[in-house]
């Protein structure tokens, strides 16, 4: 460490100490701001001391300043060479002085942080008591800077957490993803073109599978910390309907209808599968904690939505062969979607579900369902 840097620091506590009386003085009842000392010295270096009260102040005499500013300088210095061969950008050295030698009014802690922030470019933090603080910055041309170093507490770090949820809580759009899956309600049994009985569609529960993402774009009703908004889309669905057993989905004769498979293949998947774009809205209500955090929520509304895309996947064995067949087409399945939906959650948790009250295929064209899908909202800030 430079002859210049032990100068500078001993000069500045001795100002502080030599100043503390008078300082005193304005300072007989504390206030809630932190009252500061700035000391310029001709080599254009600044100290800036930041004290809560005027019994700090009043403290810093009882720190023999002397033997201090000697055993700060060796501290620094082993900071430094420990910064110069570390492979990481940040090296913590701490020291005890007042257990070093008791009885001698030493601090009881100096904590020393280096960073390194670019080539031949080191800054050390300097912590005396978890109270003090000072910056020193050696830039590239072996100059040296000097700044105090803000220690926050505990409830400062809180405020501050609090302060950015409460800003977050203003935005306007929210990235949703959904996770489920599908199942036939309110379906009627008919009559199997393949046994001539009545019968009913069975999924597959594993993959008859809801994917959906999307943007909510919210309104809040209300002020800022209103729990009540609106939320709209859009959001793009995609909805598979496995068969289980070893059936599949055929479209003859303007229907569509599942048939059981007798020519000896053995289908691993056989399912009808959509894509759609959907345009949900809904009134959502989200209540948060004391600091913020969501807590519980809910949602509820209806939604419309269009099919893009429709498309049948076979995979199956045949004579030792693995095969996948795929084939686009309407499958008689309706184009324009209108239903419910509703959400419910609390803090990261939330369950969605989605009944579409219009059938999944048009009338007398396939099996007489509709659809309920259910699952995970995976994302929802």
């Amino acid at each position: 460490m430079q002859r210049a840097f032990l100068s500078f620091f001993l000069l500045t506590w001795a100002l502080v100490g030599g100043l503390n009386v008078a300082r005193a003085r304005s300072l007989t009842h504390p206030v809630a701001t932190k009252d500061t000392i700035v000391v310029r010295l001709p080599n254009q270096a600044t100290l800036t001391l930041m004290v809560r009260d005027a019994a700090q102040l009043r403290q810093l005499k009882n720190y023999h300043l002397d033997s201090l500013t000697s055993r700060l300088a060796t501290y620094i210095a082993q900071a430094e060479a420990a910064a110069q061969s570390s492979s990481t950008d940040q090296v913590t050295m701490q020291f005890y002085p007042d257990k070093d030698q008791p009885g001698q009014n030493l601090p009881e802690q100096v904590r020393i942080t280096t960073r390194k922030k670019a080539a031949h470019t080191n800054r050390v933090d300097v912590l005396l008591n978890k109270t003090f603080g000072l910056v020193i910055t050696t830039n590239d041309d072996g100059s040296k800077s000097y700044n105090s170093l803000q220690i926050k507490s505990k409830e400062a770090r809180q405020a501050h957490r609090d302060s950015v949820r409460l800003k977050n809580i203003d935005q306007t759009t929210d990235l949703i993803l959904d996770l489920g899956l599908n199942t036939f309600i309110n379906q009627k049994q008919y009559l199997s073109p393949t046994t001539g009985q009545l019968e009913s569609v069975d999924l597959r529960t594993e993959g008859a599978r809801y994917v959906s993402i999307g943007l909510d774009w919210i309104t809040r009703l209300g002020s800022k910390r209103s729990p009540l908004s609106i939320t709209a889309g859009p959001h793009f669905a995609f909805n598979n309907y496995m068969l289980s057993g070893n059936n599949k989905w055929v479209n003859e004769n303007g229907r569509t209808d599942v048939v059981r498979e007798t020519n000896g293949r053995q289908y691993q998947k056989s399912k009808l599968a959509s894509s759609s774009v959907n345009l949900p809205l809904m009134l959502r209500l989200q209540l948060r904690d004391n600091h913020y955090k969501p807590s519980f929520s809910v949602g509820v509304g209806g939604f419309i939505g269009y099919r893009i895309k429709s498309w049948t996947k076979l995979k199956y064995t045949d004579d030792g062969n693995t095969y996948k067949d795929k084939e686009d087409g309407s499958y008689n399945m309706e184009n324009f979607l209108y239903g419910l939906q509703g959400t419910i959650g609390y803090r990261g948790l939330v369950l969605f579900a989605k009944y579409n009250m219009n059938g999944l295929f048009k009338a007398n064209a396939g099996p007489d369902t509709q659809v309920l899908s259910f699952g995970l909202r995976l994302l929802d800030n």
